[in-house]
């Protein structure tokens, strides 16, 4: 429903998402410098609509080393508890195998009781599973912990963060992903004067912030939850703010600006 079932149509369809006129207009270079790996925000659309802006977000990983990619999703469909790690395993897509980091999800499970062991949360939700193709095309190799967030309270995003910001104190080699979409089905000038109020708030890391202007402005921003967490565990580590790669919307891709959703690609340096 995404991207492409085959090896090599997926391939073509990251490459057009790198490509594209909305994107950053290259392909990722391969570099032997391993600098630490950024957190990341990134859409979670199908990818003839988001997969550009997505393209900026996973540029920046480039010549970055990765072990194991921390990816947060929503949970859209309601299944599941209110914290989900995917325990151990494998994740597959039409790229191959992504074999899930067990021993760090275990230590997640027991640094705070927010998070459950579970698949079931996992089965019918697509915002994690999006961004994995992005990521094996430009890694290669890497380990998973898949995080599906059903409950996207302010507490449950700060006890989230604060678990994530304990185990980025004992490894450089880790890489946060927030998966959302921005503003849901309006015009194009009302998302973007919605989704600027909301970026302001994640670029300077306040969550508290980007609660109020979600409520505030009505807006319709899907992994609210997850971009809190994610924050938050960044702002523990000593970033600083949040830097906008690009912002588009449905709009921008189709010409029909008479009801879009905005996906915005941010990074966080740690």
């Amino acid at each position: 429903m995404f991207y492409p079932s085959s090896e090599e149509g997926l391939r073509k369809e990251i490459e057009r998402s790198f490509l594209h006129e909305i994107g950053p207009g290259r392909l990722p270079r391969a570099s032997e410098k391993k600098r630490r790996p950024p957190a990341l925000i990134a859409p979670h659309a199908g990818y003839m609509y988001s997969g550009p802006v997505a393209a900026h977000a996973y540029l920046q990983l480039e010549d970055r080393g990765v072990g194991t990619a921390i990816v947060l999703g929503p949970n859209h469909y309601g299944v599941g508890t209110p914290v989900s790690i995917y325990p151990e395993g494998e994740w597959i897509t039409p790229l191959g195998a992504i074999e899930v980091d067990r021993d760090l999800a275990m230590e997640l499970a027991k640094l705070s009781d927010v998070f459950s062991l579970d698949e079931m949360s996992h089965e019918r939700e697509h915002s994690i599973e999006v961004q994995l193709p992005f990521l094996q095309y430009v890694l290669g190799e890497f380990k998973l912990v898949p995080i599906c967030v059903l409950d996207q309270s302010l507490e449950t995003s700060i006890r989230i963060g604060e678990a994530l910001s304990e185990v980025l104190k004992r490894r450089e080699d880790l890489l946060l992903v927030a998966s959302t979409d921005m503003t849901h089905y309006e015009p194009q000038e009302r998302a973007k004067e919605k989704d600027s109020k909301a970026i302001a708030e994640i670029s300077s890391l306040n969550v508290d912030g980007l609660y109020r202007t979600i409520i505030e402005n009505d807006i319709s921003m899907c992994g609210y939850g997850p971009v809190a967490a994610i924050i938050h565990a960044c702002r523990k580590a000593g970033a600083s703010g949040a830097e906008l790669l690009k912002y588009a919307t449905s709009g921008d891709v189709t010409g029909d600006y008479s009801s879009v959703v905005g996906y915005a690609a941010l990074k966080i340096e740690l």
